[in-house]
């Protein structure tokens, strides 16, 4: 789920929206038939061309009842999936399946972790399809926009100063780890501050998706219109719906407003050693891509197969004349195209890898960059960061800024 703000969609006023939901009216039905195929079963493993994977409840029956593929046909119980989500919903081929993994960092990582372990798919082959809504920089990008990422950086890993008690020249109260200020890289690294995603194969998923009409409204048209008056947010936020390709920000703190939505910026800048644009935030994304970049070193799974396709659900800074409490707490008119958007162009990318198979896909698509962490996990020299787990040991010195 994205961060900041879009507050209609959490606790009781996601479902009162959601439920009265034209647009969503397909999402509003029953999905939780009874499991068919039990974790415990000695059947053949499924092992499906592509795994959407969704954060919460909208995302994922967004892409129910379609025409396309019916994703209820099969219903997986998996142990150690989200209390709310316990299965994994499959066509009845087992070709295309989905999960919900709950939202924010820690969901993400348990049911994906639950997932790849659970020794009842073969992921071997599979392509992931990460599928969500999420908070948007309008110098980039708008509501409504589908956008794909090359770079999911985890913003909030860092140390933090209560705004009100930062050091008077610190331009935020974010400051890297084993850093003295907010310009220098971090020298205390976990190894989930950056990932980087096959190109090559976002490329392809781009031109997938850019054969969907979008789903646009009037409320969202009139959004856009109070962002385009201000001249640093015209480029991105003027237009649209449309597919981008720029990179997303992981943070499980739910922010509003001009200073943090900068910061962030400037820690994506930071942190891909001016490569990354940050474009949408969201809760998720680097818990996902920890838990495939293992299990593609445990030979379970192949990290240059995943795409991050976020949808632009609302700004993550307000317009003129606006206080941060009020983008936040106000209407996020972008919410409902954003959900629709997912299924929209998602279906896309998920026909073209099903469709192309046999001549492109199976054999997987060649990474022409650099794939995986900030430690070289799965080999090759980050372009980002410090460079290989070799090398960052060597240049872990206190307080050294790299460059």
């Amino acid at each position: 789920m994205g961060v900041s703000p879009f507050t209609t969609c959490i606790l009781s006023i996601t479902v009162y929206v959601y439920l009265l939901s034209p647009v969503l009216c397909r999402a509003t039905l029953d999905f939780a038939k009874p499991s068919n195929i039990k974790a415990t079963g000695t059947g053949e493993k499924l092992k499906p061309k592509v795994f959407i994977i969704d954060m919460f409840k909208p995302e994922g029956a967004i892409w129910y009842n379609i025409p396309e593929f019916d994703l209820l046909a099969r219903n997986v119980t998996v142990p150690g999936l989200s209390p709310l989500f316990p299965e994994a919903h499959c066509t009845q081929d087992g070709s295309i399946c989905q999960v919900i993994t709950g939202e924010a960092e820690i969901n993400a990582a348990s049911s994906i972790s639950a997932l790849v372990y659970s020794n009842i798919f073969d992921l071997t082959t599979t392509y992931f399809l990460v599928a969500g809504i999420a908070g948007v920089n309008p110098k980039v990008a708008t509501i409504g926009d589908v956008t794909f990422a090359r770079f999911a950086v985890q913003v909030a890993l860092q140390y933090e100063f209560d705004a009100r008690e930062k050091p008077a020249d610190f331009p935020t109260g974010y400051v890297p780890q084993g850093a003295v200020a907010p310009d220098q890289y971090p020298t205390s690294i976990y190894g989930t501050e950056v990932f980087e995603l096959n190109t090559a194969l976002r490329t392809l998923a781009v031109g997938f998706a850019k054969n969907a009409t979008l789903n646009d409204t009037t409320a969202t048209q009139e959004m856009r219109s109070l962002y385009a008056n201000n001249s640093a947010f015209a480029p991105g936020a003027s237009s649209g719906p449309s597919v981008r390709e720029c990179d997303t920000a992981t943070s499980d703190v739910y922010f509003s407003g001009t200073l943090l939505g900068e910061a962030f910026e400037n820690t994506t800048t930071l942190f891909t050693n001016g490569t990354g644009v940050y474009c949408t935030t969201q809760q998720e994304d680097n818990a996902t891509l920890e838990v495939l970049l293992r299990a593609t070193l445990a030979k379970l799974a192949d990290f240059s197969r995943i795409i991050v396709m976020r949808t632009a659900s609302d700004f993550d800074r307000p317009h003129d004349g606006v206080s941060a409490a009020q983008n936040l707490f106000g209407d996020a008119p972008g919410y409902h195209p954003s959900v629709e958007n997912i299924y929209l162009a998602g279906v896309r990318v998920v026909e073209g890898i099903v469709n192309g198979w046999s001549q492109t896909f199976e054999q997987g698509v060649k990474a022409e960059n650099y794939i995986g962490d900030i430690f070289g996990s799965l080999g090759g020299v980050p372009d980002f960061g410090p460079g290989s787990s070799t090398s960052l040991r060597k240049r872990r010195t206190k307080n050294a800024q790299f460059t």
